[in-house]
């Protein structure tokens, strides 16, 4: 088995790797495929193969892909390109005949009204009419999302959000990394759509009150309307674009789009899932 991991200087392709070799694949039996090599050096003398690998260059894609059976496609990071930028993928690994293939999407992608989600089903729809041997796993919101609001909190002692008592079903990026490499190096799970969350959510107010405990410091929830939180980004010189996509996206949250906490990941990587608290201490 020859595993190609797109993105993979990225902060989830490099666990992913991690996990990869944790769990027992040779490191010649990975392919890193990355827009800049020189950021993958590190996995070179690790003895893995890496790979120029552009997605808005084809010929890349198909090079990468030169004896390799599964794939995993981390979702791209270029918000609003990102149909073009999978469907190139798809393309390649079809014309490879890939036998498996493996796509980080996110929560209940099908039917969330996150401002994230058009894009993931868009590439969950070309994967599904690609015929591709495929696995999808829908990964929630990552723990590590909230390093800035963890910063913050130690500074002004204070965590603001529009999300009211929303809750968020997050995890490690490690955790979903070793579910990744689970799902790309067990046999089976062909056909499936994996809902991957953390075993427990949690609302602002426990992520102030975990910020207290990692801080040292009392941190308090400040619950804001949409309208209050548009103005808070608005003076902090965020653009009229970028206001209406995190405010849409802490609606999505109040709305309940991240609140399910599902076992599978705990199932799929054999031990809990990271908490909260032990999921932030490291961001501090």
């Amino acid at each position: 088995m020859t595993i190609l991991v797109t993105g993979a200087t990225g902060n989830l392709g490099r666990l992913v790797i991690d996990s990869l070799l944790a769990r027992g694949a040779e490191p010649q039996s990975i392919v890193a495929g990355a827009r800049d090599t020189a950021k993958a050096a590190d996995l070179a003398e690790r003895g893995v193969t890496v790979s120029a690998l552009d997605y808005a260059v084809p010929a890349t894609i198909a090079s990468s892909l030169e004896g390799v059976d599964t794939v995993l496609l981390i979702s791209g990071s270029e918000v609003g390109q990102r149909i073009a930028q999978h469907q190139a993928v798809i393309d390649a690994a079809v014309a490879a005949g890939v036998s498996k293939f493996v796509y980080t999407s996110l929560a209940h992608a099908d039917t969330s009204e996150l401002p994230l989600a058009p894009e993931h089903k868009a590439t969950e729809e070309a994967i599904a009419a690609s015929g591709l041997p495929a696995v999808i796993l829908r990964n929630n919101w990552y723990t590590e999302n909230h390093a800035t609001d963890l910063a913050r909190a130690a500074e002004t002692g204070v965590v603001a959000s529009s999300a009211g008592d929303g809750r968020i079903a997050s995890a490690t990026r490690a955790d979903f990394a070793e579910a990744a490499a689970v799902v790309l190096l067990e046999d089976g799970h062909i056909g499936e759509v994996y809902e991957l969350s953390g075993d427990t959510s949690w609302t602002f107010d426990d992520f102030a009150a975990a910020a207290t405990e990692i801080t040292g410091r009392p941190v308090a929830y400040q619950s804001l309307s949409t309208q209050e939180q548009a103005a808070a980004l608005e003076a902090a010189g965020l653009d009229a674009g970028s206001i209406g996509f995190v405010t849409a996206l802490e609606a999505g949250i109040r709305d309940g789009a991240l609140a399910d906490a599902d076992g599978t990941m705990a199932r799929l990587i054999g031990r809990p899932t990271t908490p909260l608290v032990a999921g932030l201490r490291p961001l501090v």
